[in-house]
């Protein structure tokens, strides 16, 4: 008799184990998604000055509420992984020219030279000097969409690859590229000025590039002839504070850690 009591309990126990494991699926979507996270504007950090008013004035996109994509778009983890991996649907495929310049240590470095193809709205001659994020080139997916972009709206545009990341390009001396190294950026900048002497600069660094570009225009006052302004995108400030962030478990922190030093790895080893 008690057996059979047993037996008539356990759909009532299994159907509660069942609904146990979709509210617990149910809470890691959520919480990997990221869906209880509040839609809000930017928060802009700025000097009120005559230049600030004007980008506001003309960037209205600012200041407004950002309203990611649904379901996915409101995870960084999701955008990282498709966009960094898969890329557009149709990724735009810029036409450009390899440079090679030969530095004082016998290093090659290179850039990708793109031309515009159309005419700036301003009728002058504007080129976008592109310096990518660590251990990047011209060829990664978000660089070309920038460049296609940037084409189109009538700017010339010059990319550097980073000194060791192209797979095809070998090293012609000891070194590689490094976190505060400014001589492949700057000889680049020398070639557009020397080649273009009409052309007015805009400076854009991601990343690791906007570390590199923001400490190239600091380090001499003739660096910044003809830049019309500098942009700098996802630029990490302190590397100490960096690298103790990285070795957090928290929001998979050390996951990229690991992912990005594994990339290093790859790079220094396909050279050794």
């Amino acid at each position: 008799m008690s057996a059979i009591l047993e037996t008539s309990e356990l759909p009532a126990v299994f159907d509660g184990v069942k609904l146990a494991a979709v509210a617990a699926v149910l809470y890691v979507i959520v919480r990997c998604l990221n869906l209880k996270s509040p839609t809000a504007p930017p928060e802009l950090i700025y000097q009120d000055s005559a230049l600030a008013r004007f980008l506001l004035k003309s960037c209205p996109l600012l200041t407004k509420e950002y309203i990611p994509p649904l379901i996915w778009g409101k995870s960084g983890h999701i955008q990282t992984a498709l966009y960094g991996k898969m890329g557009r649907v149709r990724s735009p495929h810029p036409y450009g020219l390899r440079k090679y310049l030969t530095m004082p240590d016998g290093a090659t470095a290179t850039f990708d030279l793109f031309e515009p193809s159309s005419e700036h709205c301003t009728g002058e001659d504007v080129t976008m000097v592109i310096c990518p994020g660590i251990a990047n080139h011209s060829e990664k997916q978000y660089i070309r969409t920038f460049v296609d972009y940037a084409q189109k709206n009538g700017y010339r545009c010059a990319v550097l690859n980073h000194l060791g990341a192209l797979p095809n390009i070998e090293l012609t001396s000891p070194r590689m590229f490094t976190y505060g190294c400014t001589w492949e950026f700057g000889a680049m900048v020398n070639y557009i000025k020397k080649t273009y002497p009409q052309t007015q600069l805009i400076v854009v660094g991601f990343s690791l590039g906007g570390n590199i570009v923001c400490k190239y225009l600091g380090e001499s006052q003739a660096n910044q002839e003809r830049v019309l302004c500098c942009v700098s995108l996802c630029q990490g400030y302190s590397a100490l504070r960096a690298q103790e962030t990285f070795m957090q478990w928290d929001h998979c922190r050390r996951f990229y850690n690991f992912l990005m030093a594994d990339n290093m790895k790859k790079i220094i080893l396909s050279h050794r």
